[in-house]
């Protein structure tokens, strides 16, 4: 049978009863617009990730543009991020009319390296945006110092790093503010576009709430100027539905991570490095291959589906070419662009499977 790179159908045939209670009471109550379902899973969200506030969005990028507006990023500023994640953590900050300025990752976690941070700080800069890529939190308290001496503001891309932990504390309880995604494919997916902003400053919360809702507490007072970016209850309904059983498959997929790892062990292959601090979520499980493609060939021939996250540094990308970036500007980060390639990875994966995959995968690189 062919194997998915994320099997969504499989995750919605087990909790098949409460997903679809969830969707009926927001129907049967008409409440599609914030309303109860969004502010309890707001409340619980905020449980999850050891913080104080949670703020629902219609997406994560929408959290992201919010969450520089919170940390007062104006045009001509600057913030400096990683150039290997996928665009919206760059995208938002050039809507805001500031600058992205990137720095190069650390080879080993393909995350965020702090030793470049501080080369590239200028008058200019507000704000740092560390990428919890892969699910794998970045290195979060010399990232916290920098900033602190720096007086700036950190903002977390957690967007793949729902219950992810960095020496005990939660993805999204560190820095100011932090952004989570909760597109389908997510470790925590909605039913279609959702995300939020988590905080543990009740100031900043409450402008939050205010910026999403076209600026407003009241119906018709606008305080504000503000967005439509508010999250759909029917979403919050499912997320709040899923979340109960976050932990458990954030468990799985570590074991199926585990498993992989076992299985390359006396191969070649290059598997996730994790820091002895770090507890990851493994939103994906990320393989290096200098014959990317012919491996990808390879896996595709016996019905195996993979991915690549992310084919382009964004310094690269032809959007930024404007910024003057050129190839060699950062190494690793290209490096990586050129040879990582994701298996499949969710709860519903079988240990079977697993070793199909693997065996599959030792088999073309010997």
């Amino acid at each position: 049978m062919p194997i998915p790179l994320v099997d969504l159908k499989a995750q919605y045939a087990a909790i098949q009863p409460e997903i679809d209670a969830a969707i009926q009471r927001v129907i049967a109550n008409t409440s599609f617009i914030l309303g109860k379902p969004v502010a309890q899973f707001e409340s619980d969200f905020a449980a999850f990730c050891h913080a104080r506030h949670c703020v629902g969005t219609d997406s994560g990028t929408a959290a992201l543009h919010l969450a520089l507006l919170l940390c007062d990023v104006k045009p001509g500023d600057e913030v400096i991020t990683t150039t290997h994640t996928f665009i919206a953590t760059a995208e938002v900050i050039s809507i805001i009319g500031a600058r992205p300025i990137f720095v190069d990752i650390d080879p080993r976690t393909y995350n965020l390296d702090p030793n470049q941070i501080e080369r590239a700080i200028t008058p200019h800069t507000r704000a740092l945006i560390p990428v919890h890529l892969y699910g794998q939190p970045a290195e979060m308290d010399p990232i916290l110092e920098i900033a602190r001496r720096h007086r700036l503001r950190v903002i977390e891309d957690a967007a793949q790093a729902h219950g992810a932990e960095y020496r005990g504390r939660r993805a999204g309880s560190m820095g100011d503010v932090a952004c989570f995604s909760f597109y389908p494919g997510k470790n925590l997916g909605a039913y279609g576009d959702a995300g939020a902003l988590v905080t543990n400053d009740a100031e900043l919360a409450d402008r939050a709430r205010m910026l999403r809702d076209h600026g407003r507490r009241a119906k018709y007072e606008h305080l504000i100027v503000g967005y439509g970016y508010r999250l759909d209850a029917l979403q919050a309904a499912i997320l709040g539905a899923k979340l109960p059983h976050l932990d458990a498959w954030n468990a799985r997929r570590r074991a199926i991570a585990a498993y992989y790892t076992e299985l390359f062990s006396n191969s070649d292959i290059v598997t996730p490095y994790v820091p002895p601090h770090i507890a990851p979520v493994y939103h994906l499980y990320v393989i290096r291959a200098r014959n990317r493609e012919g491996l990808r060939a390879h896996l595709k021939a016996r019905g195996i589906e993979t991915g690549i996250h992310y084919p382009i540094p964004l310094h690269l990308q032809p959007v930024y070419a404007a910024l003057g970036y050129k190839p060699g500007d950062f190494p690793h980060a290209e490096q990586a662009a050129r040879e990582v390639l994701s298996l499949p990875i969710y709860p519903e994966l079988t240990d079977a499977q697993v070793e199909q995959i693997a065996q599959s995968v030792k088999e073309f690189c010997g």
